[in-house]
């Protein structure tokens, strides 16, 4: 059985993406220049296609809803929790209600407007999605978390 997460206790990963994004935020222009459409964008597309050949690569089965490519029938160790989104790209087994792809779309937008920096602020935010700020702002009842 998992031990339940704690907020008050962040993992390594998240104080040292916490740590990152905190120094990151002391250098000036920087947080600018990460986040201009310049170098969002590309982080995006990269993002997305890494995750498209991921999703093949595991003989995923592929679909187009709610502006997502969707690959699902995928091994459950192969994304985290019910689904993952990667870029444009939705990793799952089988979790593809409305209501969790209207979720997953916010997170396609998220990464169209961080790029590759959505992982490490994501990371920064904390596992426990109620307070997890990309979790709140797609939506915890669409994402099955309320």
């Amino acid at each position: 059985m998992i031990a339940p997460v704690r907020p008050e206790h962040p993992n390594r990963l998240e104080r040292a993406a916490a740590s990152l994004t905190r120094a990151a935020v002391r250098v000036p222009g920087l947080r600018r220049v990460l986040l201009s459409r310049v170098v969002a964008l590309p982080g995006y597309w990269l993002a997305t296609a890494c995750a498209f050949v991921w999703g093949t690569i595991l003989f995923g089965r592929h679909r187009s809803s709610h502006g997502l490519h969707v690959i699902h029938h995928l091994p459950r160790w192969s994304f985290g929790r019910g689904g993952t989104t990667i870029g444009a790209v939705y990793l799952t087994r089988d979790a593809l209600s409305d209501r969790v792809l209207e979720h997953e779309a916010v997170h396609r937008e998220q990464w169209r407007r961080y790029g590759l920096s959505l992982p490490v602020l994501y990371l920064a935010a904390g596992r426990v999605a109620r307070t997890n700020r990309f979790e709140v702002e797609a939506g915890l009842e669409k994402g099955g978390y309320a």
